[in-house]
C-alpha cells in the first residue's frame, strides 16, 4: 500500500540533501523504464508505443495547449488522483484519503472501519487540510537561475542565491493570478522548470470503502504480492461560484475540470499495453555511493529505530482507549508504511549489492573523466567533492536527526517551534522570509494550527516527546544539544529517564500550546507578546531556536554544495553517455508506460498478474486486517458477480500487476489502457523491488494496482453507490 504523501515527509529525514546525485555507469534503459516529465515526452519513440498497443495520439495524452488527458490528473495530499466526472469528482487511493476520513471519525462513528458514502452533494464531508493541485503550464527558467549561480559563490551563498531567485520567479508568476507556482529542479540542477498550478482549497469526501476493503491485509500485506486490496476512494473539488479557489464554504460549487477520465469496465489481460501518469515523489537512480553509504549505515537504520518505538507507544495507548485508537491510527499507518519500506530497502540493496556496484561504476566514470582533458578539467574533482561533503555531514547528522524528530514526534513542540519562528519571520519584508513563512503560506499555516487539534492526544504526545528527548540526551559528546542538557539537568545515563519525565511533567502543566483557541491567539501575537506569556513550550522553543538555526545553516551549506556537485556529476554523465536518459522523480507529473505483467522474483517462484475475489475469501479470517465487510462475503458466497465477472479468470478481478516504473507519490495514479480509459489505480510496489528507487530492474519491478472492475463491483454490490457510478463515464468497449 501507500505510494503517497508519506514519501515527502519521510524523505526529508533520510538525508539533508534536496536533490539526488548522478548514476555512474553507462546503462541501457529498459523499454519501460523511466518516469518521464511531460515536457520531455518528445524524446520517446511513440512508434514503438503504438507497436506495443497504444491506440491514441501522443497529443491526446499531453499537449501544452489544453493538457490532454494529463489535465485530468491531479496532485492531492502528496499523492495522485484523477477527475472522473465533469463535476470535480476525483478518484484516488483509500490510503490517500484515509487521513481525511479518520479526522471525521470517532469511536462511535468510525468511518475508517465502516466506510462512508455521500448520496448527494450536501452530505459530502470536508477533507480537512487537503488541497488539490491542477497543473496549468510549464516554463523553462534554467537560464534565469544558472546564469546567476557563479562558480565563486560559497556553498551557503549558492543556496541563498538559489532560494532568492526561486522566490522572485514564483512571486512574479503568481502576482495578480489565482495560481500556485513552484520551481522544480531536474537532472541534479542542470534544468529548472516553473510549474504553474491551480490550487483547489475546498476538497470533500464523497465515498470511501470500509477498511476491510480499502485496506484489506493491512500492514501484513503492505508492499506484498499477491494483494487483495480495494485501495480506492472518491473526493470532490469545490471552488467559489466565480470559479476562483476558495476555502470551504457552503456557497462553493463543484469544480469543472477541462478534462476527465472515462472508466473502463471492459476486459483486461496479461500483456495488454497500459500507461500511467502521476506525481512520483522521488527516486535515487542518480545517487552516488556516498549517499548510499550514508543511507545504509545511518539514515535508514535510525529512521527504523525511531518509527518502531513511536508506533509501539501509540499502539499501547490505542489498546487502552478506543477513542485514542482512532486519533492515532493514521499516524501509526504513516510511520509503519515507511518502516516496512526502509526495512525492504536495506534488504533489497544488500541482495543487489547496490553499494558495491555503485563504487565500481564510480571508478569507471572517474577513469573516463581522467582520460579526457576537457572532462577532467570540468569534473575531475566532483567525486572527491562528494566524498568530502558526506564525510562532513557525518560529523553532525546525529544531532540533525534528533532535532528533527523532536519537532516531529511531539505535535506540541512542533507547533511551539513554528509559532516562535513565525513571530520572528513576520517582522521581515516578505521576500526576506524563509519560503515557508511568506505571505502566500500564511493562510495554510493558520489552517494547520487549527487542524492540529483534531488528532491531538496530550498523554501520547508526552510519551513520544519523552522518547525522543531521551534519545537526544544520549547523543555523542561532540553533537550534544546544549539547551537540553541545561534544562533537563541530569545527563548521566542512569539519571536521564527520571530527569526527562520530571521535565516533561512541568512542560505540559505550564503550557497552553495544546489549546486551539490559545494557539490561534499566539499565531497573531508579536514576538514580545509570545515571550511575555512565559509558556513552557514556547520557552523551550526559544531555547532551542539557535540550535535549529545553526543546523539550518549547516543544511543550507550542504544543499548548496550538493546542488553544485549534482549538476557537475549529471553533466559529466551526460557528456560521457552515462546514466539513464530521464531525470529522477521530483514530485512533478510524470508519464510512464508498460504492460499488464506478472513476474518471477526468485528461482521457481512465479507471480500471476491478477488476484481475484476468491483470494479475498481464502485470506478471510474475520479478524483485522483480514476481515471483509459482511456484505462483500454474502455477495461472494452467492456468486452475485453480474457483468463484473472476468471470463478468463472465472472470478471478479481485484488487483493486477504492471511493469510500470513508479515510486512514492504515485499513489492514486490512474492506470490507462491503450485508449486512454482508466483500468485501475496504482497503490503500491512489490517488496522484491522496493530498492528499485535506486535501480530499476524490469524482471522484478512491479506496480500493484486496484482493478477498475473491482472498484465498480464494490461500489455497486457492496456500497450500493449507483449514483456515483452514473456520474462517471463507464466504457465497457472491448479493445482489439
Amino acid at each position: 500500500m501507500r505510494y503517497s504523501n508519506w514519501w515527502h515527509r519521510s524523505r526529508a529525514l533520510l538525508v539533508a540533501t534536496a536533490m539526488a546525485l548522478a548514476l555512474l555507469t553507462p546503462i541501457s534503459a529498459s523499454a519501460v523504464e523511466g518516469m518521464w516529465p511531460l515536457f520531455d515526452m518528445d524524446q520517446l519513440h511513440f512508434d514503438s508505443l503504438h507497436t506495443m498497443g497504444l491506440a491514441i495520439d501522443p497529443s491526446q495524452i499531453y499537449n501544452a495547449k489544453d493538457g490532454g488527458l494529463a489535465a485530468a490528473v491531479v496532485q492531492v495530499d502528496g499523492g495522485t488522483g484523477a477527475f472522473v466526472s465533469p463535476n470535480g469528482l476525483i478518484i484516488t487511493n483509500h490510503h490517500v484519503a484515509r487521513s481525511a476520513i479518520q479526522e471525521q471519525s470517532t469511536a462511535q462513528k468510525n468511518y475508517v472501519d465502516d466506510g462512508f458514502l455521500a448520496r448527494k452533494l450536501s452530505e459530502e464531508l470536508p477533507a480537512v487540510g487537503y488541497y488539490c493541485f491542477v497543473v496549468k503550464s510549464y516554463e523553462d527558467v534554467t537560464k534565469k537561475i544558472r546564469g546567476a549561480l557563479k562558480p565563486s559563490l560559497s556553498p551557503k551563498q549558492r543556496h541563498d542565491t538559489l532560494e532568492k531567485l526561486t522566490k522572485g520567479i514564483v512571486s512574479a508568476a503568481e502576482k495578480g493570478r489565482d495560481v500556485r507556482c513552484e520551481v522544480a529542479s531536474f537532472d541534479g540542477g542542470l534544468r529548472y522548470m516553473l510549474v504553474t498550478m491551480f490550487r483547489i482549497q475546498d476538497v470533500r469526501i464523497v465515498a470511501v470503502p470500509p477498511e476491510g476493503i480499502g485496506n484489506f491485509g493491512g500492514e501484513i500485506d503492505n508492499w506484498m504480492w499477491p494483494r487483495h486490496t480495494g485501495d480506492y476512494s472518491f473526493l470532490r473539488a469545490y471552488v467559489a461560484p466565480d470559479g476562483h479557489a476558495a476555502e470551504y464554504s457552503d456557497k462553493n460549487v463543484p469544480y469543472h475540470p477541462t478534462a476527465f477520465v472515462p472508466v473502463s469496465d471492459g476486459p483486461l489481460k496479461e500483456g495488454d499495453f497500459s500507461f500511467v501518469m502521476g506525481f512520483p515523489g522521488g527516486t535515487s537512480r542518480f545517487a552516488s555511493s556516498y549517499e548510499l553509504q550514508d543511507a545504509i549505515d545511518f539514515s535508514y537504520p535510525t529512521s527504523i529505530r525511531y518509527r518502531r518505538a513511536l508506533i509501539d507507544i501509540m499502539d499501547q495507548a490505542g489498546q487502552r482507549d478506543p477513542e485514542v485508537a482512532v486519533r492515532v491510527s493514521d499516524r501509526i499507518a504513516e510511520l509503519a508504511n515507511y518502516l516496512k519500506n526502509f526495512e525492504g530497502m536495506l534488504t533489497g540493496m544488500s541482495k543487489a549489492h547496490t553499494l558495491e556496484t555503485r563504487r565500481l561504476r564510480e571508478a569507471d566514470l572517474q577513469k573516463t573523466v581522467n582520460a579526457d582533458p576537457k572532462l577532467a578539467k570540468n569534473y575531475g574533482n566532483t567525486l572527491a567533492g562528494l566524498s568530502a561533503l558526506y564525510a562532513d555531514h557525518a560529523t553532525y547528522r546525529d544531532k540533525s536527526v534528533a532535532l528533527g524528530w523532536l519537532s516531529r514526534a511531539s505535535q506540541q513542540l512542533g507547533l511551539a517551534n513554528r509559532l516562535y519562528k513565525w513571530s520572528l519571520q513576520k517582522t521581515k519584508p516578505d521576500m526576506q522570509r524563509e519560503p515557508g513563512y511568506m505571505e502566500r503560506n500564511v493562510a495554510a499555516m493558520r489552517r494547520r494550527m487549527k487542524d492540529a487539534q483534531i488528532n491531538m492526544v496530550p498523554a501520547v504526545d508526552r510519551q513520544m516527546l519523552e522518547y525522543v528527548l531521551t534519545q537526544a540526551m544520549r547523543l555523542p559528546a561532540n553533537q550534544r544539544i546544549a539547551p537540553l542538557d541545561r534544562l533537563v539537568g541530569d545527563t548521566t545515563s542512569a539519571g536521564v529517564p527520571a530527569a526527562v519525565k520530571a521535565f516533561t511533567e512541568k512542560l505540559y502543566a505550564n503550557s497552553k500550546v495544546g489549546d486551539v483557541d490559545e494557539r490561534l491567539k499566539m499565531f497573531d501575537e508579536t514576538h514580545d507578546q509570545l515571550v511575555a506569556r512565559k509558556d513552557a513550550f514556547l520557552d523551550l522553543a526559544a531555547s532551542l531556536f539557535d540550535e535549529y538555526q545553526t543546523m539550518k545553516e549547516k543544511d543550507d551549506a550542504f544543499s548548496g554544495s550538493a546542488e553544485k556537485l549534482n549538476a557537475e556529476l549529471v553533466a559529466a554523465c551526460r557528456e560521457a553517455h552515462v546514466g539513464p536518459p530521464y531525470p529522477d522523480a521530483n514530485g512533478t507529473m510524470r508519464f510512464g508506460y508498460g504492460q499488464v505483467m506478472g513476474c518471477s522474483p526468485a528461482d521457481a517462484l512465479h507471480f500471476a498478474a491478477f488476484t481475484t475475489l476468491g483470494g479475498v475469501i481464502e485470506k478471510e479470517t474475520g479478524v483485522s486486517p483480514f476481515n471483509s465487510p459482511k456484505r462483500l462475503l454474502d455477495v461472494a458466497r452467492q456468486h452475485d458477480f453480474g457483468h463484473y465477472l472476468d471470463p478468463m479468470l472465472g472470478d471478479v478481478p481485484v488487483d493486477f500487476l504492471t511493469d510500470h516504473d513508479t515510486t512514492g507519490g504515485s499513489s492514486g495514479s490512474p492506470i490507462f489502457n491503450a485508449r486512454g480509459e482508466l483500468i485501475g489505480l496504482c497503490f503500491d510496489g512489490n517488496y522484491e523491488a522496493i530498492a528499485g528507487d535506486y535501480d530499476y530492474e524490469q524482471r522484478t519491478n512491479r506496480t500493484i494496482n486496484v482493478d477498475s472492475r473491482y472498484i465498480l463491483f464494490t461500489l455497486d454490490k457492496v456500497m450500493g453507490a449507483s449514483e456515483l457510478i452514473k456520474e462517471m463515464t463507464v466504457t465497457p468497449t472491448a479493445l482489439p
